[in-house]
């Protein structure tokens, strides 16, 4: 029976995996990656020869159905994103239902198999100092539509609520919270596991400040307490 792995990488210091991920990265057929040149200095660094293909979330049907054919013809593969846990945030999940539909029987005859590893969500979370024994995980913000409706679900969310920006829109993004609670207690951290993390605490404004006079670099995650 072939299978596919679900693998977690590092989210920027590459000593963050685990002995089980290597030796499966090491040991499958073909690596499915987020972008072949992101994955390829995890795999050099660990002197890892596995050839690699991509798979990101404007692959075409026929890539999907290449994947396919390969875990039929009994490949095992694994998944990885360019950092952390895959499917978190990131196409995977569509090729994993497009597997199960295609598959579907009792038993199955392809195995999806997790190989727990970082999760920027999760290493968040565990920093925050909020209650975290419930909370709501939104993903990124909208670019454009629906941005209200998601502030709004923040604000009204009985339990913390963490989410994911880019450099590019983390000033505006906080911005607008701003504009619908000032008082909220919020998280932001930038660039974890890397050089340059820092976390940044305390009521919107504050942060909003702290960053303004910082070189906004680096991938965001910003936990919003709740107040209910």
């Amino acid at each position: 029976m072939a299978i596919l792995y679900i693998v977690g990488t590092p989210i920027g210091n590459l000593g963050d995996i685990c002995e089980r991920a290597l030796r499966i990265l090491s040991e499958v057929d073909l690596i499915l990656c987020e972008d072949t040149r992101v994955t390829k200095k995890l795999l050099d660094y660990y002197q890892i020869k596995t050839p690699t293909l991509s798979y990101h979330r404007h692959s075409k049907i026929q890539k999907i159905e290449y994947i396919l054919q390969l875990l039929k013809e009994g490949k095992n593969l694994a998944l990885v994103s360019d950092a952390g846990t895959p499917v978190i945030s990131d196409p995977g999940n569509k090729l994993i239902h497009q597997i199960l539909e295609s598959t579907g029987g009792d038993p199955p005859t392809i195995q999806i198999i997790p190989v727990p590893g970082p999760s920027a969500l999760t290493a968040a979370a565990s920093i925050s100092g909020f209650p975290m024994d419930k909370f709501l995980f939104l993903g990124f913000p909208p670019t454009k539509k629906k941005r209200k409706k998601f502030f709004e679900e923040i604000i009204n969310s009985k339990y913390p609520v963490i989410f994911y920006e880019s450099p590019y829109r983390i000033i505006k993004t906080l911005n607008e919270l701003k504009m619908v609670n000032d008082k909220l207690s919020v998280v932001v951290c930038r660039e974890l596991t890397k050089k340059f993390e820092t976390i940044y605490r305390g009521k919107v404004e504050k942060v909003i400040s702290q960053l303004e006079k910082d070189r906004v670099k680096g991938e965001f995650v910003v936990i919003i307490e709740s107040k209910k």
